[in-house]
């Protein structure tokens, strides 16, 4: 059985990932990508359908050519005509946008009506990956492509399929940047670069479609993904965004300079191991994988610790801690690791001077909301626990209950007692 790729979002996780994939495979007849920017389509066009990867590994970066990916712009009509015809044909979808907001988006011109259009076509099974950063991003766009399903339509079959996908992946942008780091740009002349790290673990939801098999089979199924949902969330996403803040802090550029630093290191070990991983480890002891051990998350943690802070990827601290609202967010990475611990009756003061650390980030930030006690913070007071609960108040508004917003500002306030400043 030869497959139909057919991708919404030419970035990096799209290009160095899941066309990658498809490519690399061999069981594809056609690779299609819908991409809105008119310079980028005409660079991959003009350069027969290629584009190149930067690919980062523990001992430098390896240049690796994809060909055969059709990149296409729905503003044209020659290209929309082509899009929805692979549409009509496609085994294998992949979305990868920058929010779950943008499936619905155009009306019967959006992602989803555009899906929904194509599943109406010919016979036959699909499955649709989603590859936006949000747990529930299958059963939205599940929901918003049946809402866009002509009346008396009969869609033919289709799954829809989150995904887990710790690959660290960038964008540069900078031709200057581009030329000193030795990168190759997407397409000859192209301004712009793609550097994604080797690391290709990437899990995603059993596939249950009867007899289906899929093109790309580089991926791990997972019955229940959830679990590996929150550890990424609460793990890999905590800590990066952690280390981030701490590196801010103490004036560093770049997530390697942390090597530097076993002081800043140490604390994120321990909020990665101790805090955040027991927690996870307690809610899913009994889930039988190897991840949900002491020993397992251990070895995940320690892994992603040299990754994150891999010279060769090169991550800036800027990246890391770009958007501090959402990071900062009640339910969201560094505190809803800590409302997790707190959950099983642990203390994580070492995420919370990570918290403490993105708090006096945001006070520097544009998006910093109004507030006389973020003014006091970046001022360089130390504030009390009634200060911290007015910060979180600013960014949170009144989703948090008084118990629970006073007992996050008192553990911030113990939190820092710790020696984790330059």
């Amino acid at each position: 059985m030869k497959h139909v790729f057919v991708g919404f979002g030419f970035g990096p996780i799209q290009s160095g990932l899941f066309a990658k994939e498809a490519y690399s495979g061999g069981r594809f007849s056609e690779i299609a990508v819908a991409e809105v920017d008119p310079a980028l389509v005409a660079a991959v066009r003009g350069n027969n359908d290629c584009y190149t990867l930067n690919v980062a590994a523990a001992n430098g970066v390896e240049q690796v050519q994809v060909e055969g990916v059709k990149l296409l712009d729905p503003a044209q009509p020659d290209d929309e005509r082509r899009l929805n015809d692979a549409l009509s044909r496609a085994t294998e979808i992949v979305t990868s946008l920058p929010s779950v907001a943008f499936f619905a988006r155009g009306g019967t011109a959006s992602v989803a009506g555009r899906i929904a259009a194509g599943l109406c076509g010919a016979a036959g099974q699909t499955i649709v990956y989603t590859a936006e950063n949000n747990n529930h991003a299958a059963e939205i766009l599940e929901k918003d492509v049946r809402n866009a399903v002509p009346q008396g339509a009969r869609p033919r079959a289709a799954q829809y399929l989150n995904t887990v996908i710790g690959k660290m992946s960038q964008v540069i942008n900078d031709p200057d940047e581009i030329a000193r780091r030795g990168l190759a740009p997407v397409a000859p002349g192209f301004p712009r670069a793609f550097l994604v790290e080797s690391f290709n673990r990437i899990l995603v939801s059993k596939i249950t479609l009867p007899g289906f098999e899929p093109g790309i089979t580089a991926f791990e199924e997972k019955a229940d993904l959830l679990p590996f949902e929150e550890a990424k969330l609460y793990g890999h996403n905590a800590i990066h965004t952690l280390l981030g803040f701490l590196a801010q802090d103490s004036r560093l550029s770049l997530m390697s300079d942390l090597r530097g630093r076993p002081d800043l290191l140490g604390l994120a070990r321990k909020a990665f191991i101790d805090e955040s991983g027991a927690a996870l480890v307690r809610r899913y002891r009994n889930h039988g994988d190897a991840l949900f051990t002491e020993a397992g998350f251990r070895a995940y943690a320690e892994d992603l610790l040299e990754r994150m802070t891999n010279p060769h990827l090169a991550d800036t601290v800027a990246r890391a801690t770009r958007d501090p609202v959402r990071k900062l967010g009640r339910t969201d990475r560094i505190f809803g690791a800590i409302r997790l611990c707190m959950e099983y009756g642990m203390e994580p003061l070492n995420l919370a001077a990570g918290a403490l650390a993105g708090l006096r980030a945001l006070a520097e930030d544009k998006e910093c909301p109004a507030s006389p006690a973020f003014e006091a913070l970046r001022s360089g007071r130390k504030l009390d626990a009634d200060a911290l609960a007015q910060c979180l108040t600013a960014i949170w508004g009144d989703a948090c209950a008084a118990d629970e917003l006073r007992d996050i500002a008192d553990l911030l306030q113990r939190a820092s007692a710790l020696p984790h400043r330059s």
